[in-house]
C-alpha cells in the first residue's frame, strides 16, 4: 500500500495507507456509524465532496457487487477505515471495494485510528480536509487546503443528477430470490427530481405503486404544472443530494412555483431541505450532521419510534412550524425530522425511509405519498 498524507483544516496532520485510487483530493470529512452497508454508502451521491470516516471498523469483507450500488458510480471523495480487508468473501460479491474505488478514481484511507477522527469531529464539527498519496510535505498540504473552493462553495448537483430522462422500472430487491421485483400495477404517475437520487428510493416508489420518471434537476416548472393540470402526472418527488441547500437558486424558483400551483410533492433528505427554503425557511448546517444507520426518530403521529438511516449536514428550522406541523422528530439532538404543510399538499422527511440496507421501519412513508395523491 502506499502511503497517504492527511492535513485537516484545524491543524491535524496525519499520515495512513492507501487502497483504491492513489491521487490528491481535497473535500469535508464526516463520520457514519452504520454497521453494515459500505458499497451503499460509498455510491450515494448524496457523499458527492466529502470524506466518509466509517465507525464500523472492518470494511471490505464482503466486496462489492452491481446490484447493491445506489447510484452509477462513487461520488464521494474518499472513504476513510480502520482496517481494509483485502481479500473478500461473499457468494454475491464480483469484484474488490479496492478495485472498484481505483476504477471511480476515489481514494481509500486505511490504517488509521478512526475512532480519534470521529471524536474529533463530535468535539469540533466536520471540517474541510486533504489527503494525497503524491504531497507529504505539511506546509505544501495546508496551502493547497487553503486554495480549494469549500464545499458549501460548491454546486455538485450538476455533477450528479440524471443528463438524461428515464423511466425506473423495477421495484425493490428480492433478497430471498436475488433479484428486483417486477414493478406492480401503477395508481399514480409520478416525476421524480433529481438532485442525486438513491436507486433504491426510486425501488421503492415503484414498489408503492408509482410510474416513476426520472428528469434532471434543470427541471422546467411550468410543463411540470402543465401535466399535472392535464392529468398526465399525479405528483412530483423531490429527490435527496449532496451539499448546500442554500446555493440552488434555480432549484428554489422553480419549487416555488410548483408550491403555488398547489402540486402534490413528497421531498427526502435534501427535497425536505429546499421545500423548506421554498416556503421561505432557510436551512442551517448542523455542527457534524447525521450519518449512519441508527438513528431514532420519534412518529410524532403514533408515538413510536423508528430507528432510521440519515445522511445529512443541514437541518430546516423550529420556525418553519408557523406553517407546518412536525410528523417525526430526531431523538438524538431534537431536530425537525419530517413536515406536512398545511396547506395539504406537501409532506418531507429528513431521514431516509428507504433506508438501504436497513433498516426498512420508515418505508411506509411512500405509501403516503400514493395516498396524497389519491386524495
Amino acid at each position: 500500500m502506499a502511503k497517504v498524507y492527511i492535513y485537516l483544516e484545524n491543524g491535524t496532520y496525519l499520515q495512513a495507507d492507501s487502497f483504491g485510487a492513489e491521487t490528491t483530493s481535497v473535500g469535508e470529512i464526516v463520520f457514519n456509524t452504520s454497521l453494515t452497508g459500505y458499497q451503499e454508502i460509498t455510491s450515494d451521491p448524496s457523499y458527492a465532496g466529502q470524506f466518509v470516516t466509517f465507525t464500523m471498523p472492518e470494511i471490505g469483507n464482503v466486496g462489492v457487487n452491481e446490484e447493491d450500488m445506489e447510484s452509477k458510480g462513487a461520488f464521494a471523495k474518499g472513504i476513510i477505515v480502520r482496517n481494509y480487508q483485502e481479500r473478500h468473501s461473499n457468494f454475491r460479491a464480483t469484484d474488490s471495494l479496492d478495485n472498484f474505488l481505483k476504477e471511480q478514481g476515489v481514494m481509500g484511507i486505511c490504517n488509521i485510528d478512526t475512532r480519534f477522527l470521529t471524536k474529533m469531529i463530535r468535539r469540533e464539527g466536520a471540517m474541510m480536509m486533504i489527503a494525497s498519496t503524491s504531497i507529504s510535505d505539511k506546509d505544501e498540504l495546508k496551502t493547497e487546503l487553503e486554495k480549494a473552493p469549500r464545499i458549501e462553495d460548491i454546486n455538485y448537483i450538476e455533477e450528479v443528477s440524471t443528463k438524461i430522462v428515464y423511466k425506473h422500472l423495477h421495484g425493490t430487491y428480492d433478497s430471498t430470490n436475488f433479484k428486483y421485483q417486477d414493478a406492480p400495477k401503477a395508481k399514480a404517475k409520478i416525476v421524480a427530481i433529481d438532485f442525486g437520487v438513491k436507486r433504491n428510493i426510486l425501488n421503492e416508489l415503484t414498489q408503492a405503486g408509482m410510474d416513476v420518471e426520472v428528469i434532471p434537476n434543470t427541471f422546467d416548472a411550468d410543463a411540470l404544472i402543465s401535466r399535472i393540470s392535464s392529468k398526465e402526472i399525479d405528483g412530483v418527488f423531490l429527490s435527496n443530494g449532496p451539499g448546500d441547500p442554500l446555493v440552488l437558486k434555480k432549484e428554489q424558483e422553480g419549487i416555488k412555483k410548483l408550491i403555488a400551483a398547489k402540486v402534490p410533492m413528497f421531498g427526502i433528505c435534501l427535497g425536505h431541505q429546499l421545500l423548506s427554503i421554498s416556503h421561505g425557511y432557510d436551512t442551517f448546517k448542523l455542527k457534524f450532521g447525521h450519518h449512519g444507520g441508527n438513528h431514532p426518530v420519534k412518529n410524532e403521529k403514533t408515538g413510536m419510534v423508528e430507528i432510521t438511516a440519515q445522511n445529512h449536514n443541514y437541518n430546516v428550522p423550529d420556525t418553519i412550524t408557523e406553517i407546518a406541523d412536525v410528523t417525526h422528530t430526531n431523538l438524538f439532538d431534537n431536530t425537525i425530522e419530517g413536515l406536512n404543510y398545511k396547506s395539504g399538499h406537501v409532506f418531507s422527511v429528513q431521514h431516509h425511509p428507504e433506508a438501504s440496507p436497513g433498516p426498512k421501519e420508515s418505508a411506509y412513508i411512500f405509501g403516503e405519498f400514493l395516498s396524497l395523491m389519491n386524495k
